[in-house]
């Protein structure tokens, strides 16, 4: 049968209750030379290395077998215990950086958006801007209102289904039927035979039928991606940068019904460039595919009875998402001085919220290393402000419901089209989840449903 979500009851330990709740200080302290050091070393380079825009294929790979992830948890709970809960300034040479282990102070942070924390990040600028320079998170406060309103309002952000959700429904079963049909010949797939199929969803949706495909467009923006990987010091690119955009404006001009480049084409505020919004939604969808992949992964591990209800399957996408975060470092800016943790902070610093640390900190969280969807069926998880799977507060993800849309659609399809079992690279449901998994070694063996 089908693998679903466990039906369980809460945990009789919240998520968030600490496992032992020892008193830490809260306020503004310093590392030494040497934390800094540690830190940067053990908790942040090895997630830089694996690429914060692109994924560097070899480098994941390599991160899951170090167990990086994990030793950044451990590095970031040594910290703690030190110092305290912060935020934790640490000395960085010309650049003023704090990190944000307090969850009131995570709060204060994603709230504080756009000041005194603007998401508008330098290093986040550097690199976003290469393929996206007109994109919300990298506007000016100033043209920031009317970007972040119209990608709002294109994408119908906070509403439970898009107004084509019908449309994009249809897109993401033909596309996963067909990828089941390829399967069903070789008896299994992963993330090679996955992530051409999903790139034919995101075109379609983004772009309309005649993009489906149009891969010389989305290896493009692959491309840029990589180079945004190094921030202000990547290649330029800029014949790539341009025959991307021609291409976007091209499909924003045929206006195919049913796409979002139809609504793009038909948005009255040309100063918000809608067009210029279309690389991020791109790059999102990206992500979305490691997510979904790693949804399966957890549903096959953990079999029982057939449940596919829509909120279940979204349940287990953000369970994804939580224990693997796509962005695992969620970055602001201080706009100008400002207090927090009883202590001054310098205008223009980067203010650092370790997302994988506060999703599987194993000495506050009870279900750091374990599958529980049960939390974003009851309204547990929407109460924590240090779950952040699409960020959270002002600067939160605009498309995250049509995100979780197609990744459940896809999930829906795969589990009802056939009978999906782990293959290698799948946890195992009886040990402690991995802090890292790498979803390039994914693959699923296929049969014929019952």
């Amino acid at each position: 049968m089908a693998p679903s979500i466990p039906q369980s009851a809460p945990p009789s330990t919240p998520p968030s209750t600490p496992r032992s709740a020892p008193q830490r200080t809260h306020r503004l302290v310093t590392a030494s030379p040497a934390d800094t050091v540690r830190v940067l070393a053990l908790a942040v380079a090895p997630i830089v290395a694996q690429g914060v825009i692109a994924r560097r294929r070899r480098v994941v790979g390599l991160a899951g077998k170090l167990d990086t992830d994990g030793r950044g948890v451990r590095e970031l709970q040594r910290l703690r215990a030190r110092y305290g809960t912060g935020p934790i300034r640490l000395r960085v040479p010309l650049r003023p950086v704090a990190l944000v282990l307090d969850p009131g102070d995570v709060r204060t942070v994603l709230t504080g958006t756009p000041g005194p924390y603007t998401p508008r990040n330098r290093e986040k600028r550097g690199a976003l801007g290469r393929f996206q320079p007109h994109g919300v998170l990298v506007s000016r406060d100033e043209q920031r209102p009317a970007r972040r309103r119209a990608v709002e309002e294109l994408l119908d952000g906070g509403h439970p289904v898009h107004r084509f959700g019908d449309a994009f429904t249809r897109v993401a079963r033909e596309e996963t039927t067909a990828l089941l049909a390829a399967a069903r010949g070789t008896g299994e797939f992963g993330w090679d035979e996955f992530v051409p199929a999903w790139w034919r969803i995101v075109r379609r949706i983004v772009l309309g039928d005649a993009a489906r495909d149009d891969h010389t467009l989305t290896d493009d923006l692959t491309v840029l991606r990589h180079a945004a990987n190094w921030s202000g010091l990547g290649r330029r690119h800029r014949r790539r940068s341009a025959r991307l955009r021609a291409g976007l404006e091209h499909y924003a001009a045929a206006a195919e019904p049913g796409s979002l480049a139809a609504l793009v084409a038909a948005y009255p505020d040309e100063a918000a460039d809608p067009v210029g919004q279309i690389p991020h939604w791109l790059f999102a969808f990206d992500a979305g595919a490691a997510v979904t992949l790693r949804a399966l992964a957890l549903l096959v591990a953990h079999p029982g009875d057939t449940d596919l209800r829509a909120a279940a399957l979204t349940a287990a996408v953000l369970e994804s998402a939580r224990l693997w975060p796509t962005t695992p470092l969620v970055l602001r800016d201080t706009t100008r001085r400002t207090t927090l943790g009883g202590g001054e902070l310098r205008a223009h610093t980067a203010m650092l919220i370790p997302a994988w640390f506060h999703h599987r900190d194993d000495e506050v969280r009870a279900d750091a290393d374990r599958f529980d969807p049960q939390q974003w069926l009851d309204g547990t998880a929407r109460a924590d402000w240090t779950l952040m799977p699409f960020s959270a507060g002002p600067a939160a993800c605009p498309g995250r419901e049509l995100v979780l849309l197609v990744a459940r659609t896809v999930l829906e399809t795969l589990l009802t089209g056939a009978d999906v079992s782990a293959g290698a690279g799948v946890p195992d449901s009886g040990a402690p989840l991995p802090r890292g998994l790498d979803p390039f070694a994914l693959t699923f063996r296929v049969r014929p449903p019952e």
